[in-house]
């Protein structure tokens, strides 16, 4: 009986981003201490069960998303936003590079009272830190259903790692978060 009220006594929590691709944030957050699954998916828009296909047209009103379950005891959800404000341009609406459109809109799916205030937080303090050259344009909502992506996408730059787009734009992200969050990177990707 202890040794099951000491596995919930610290319960894992979720973050669901979106900050363009989400092969990059994929990418990223699977080499974090403390995370314990990343998954792909598809977040923010009216139709249930979109596909890949119908998100890209834009028309689905959803955002290319990654869905984090985290051990807060390891790694907080302001380090996962951090992160996030990092990786990403908060800046650009509806695009990241060259990937435009609005399912590669900024946006962060809270799915806590104190994950929407810490979000706020963070823009706020990012805001007035004028660490960007222009205002921030991140969607800060509830969290609404989250619809895995498909299977390929699932776990993409592990699997592809010399494709075109993995190399030209996941992997410098990848590197830039590497660089600047060394002490948070998972002993296995050290």
């Amino acid at each position: 009986m202890n040794q099951i009220l000491e596995k919930n006594q610290f319960p894992l929590e979720q973050a669901t981003l979106g900050g363009g691709c989400f092969w990059c944030l994929e990418a990223v957050y699977q080499q974090i201490t403390g995370v314990k699954s990343v998954v792909s998916g598809y977040a923010g828009g009216p139709r249930p069960n979109p596909t890949y296909e119908a998100v890209c047209t834009g028309v689905t009103g959803h955002a290319e998303i990654v869905d984090i379950l985290f051990d807060p005891q390891v790694i907080s959800f302001r380090d996962l936003l951090e992160i996030f404000f990092v990786i990403h341009d908060p800046t650009t609406l509806n695009y990241q590079g060259n990937d435009h459109g609005t399912q590669y809109r900024s946006v962060i799916f809270t799915h806590s009272d104190e994950q929407n205030q810490m979000a706020h937080e963070v823009v706020k303090e990012l805001e007035e830190s004028r660490i960007y050259s222009s205002s921030i344009v991140t969607q800060i909502d509830v969290a609404p259903t989250i619809f895995p992506a498909e299977d390929y996408h699932q776990n993409y730059f592990v699997q592809h790692p010399n494709q075109g787009y993995c190399r030209a734009v996941v992997a410098p992200k990848l590197a830039k978060f590497r660089a600047k969050f060394k002490s948070l990177i998972a002993p296995q990707y050290s």
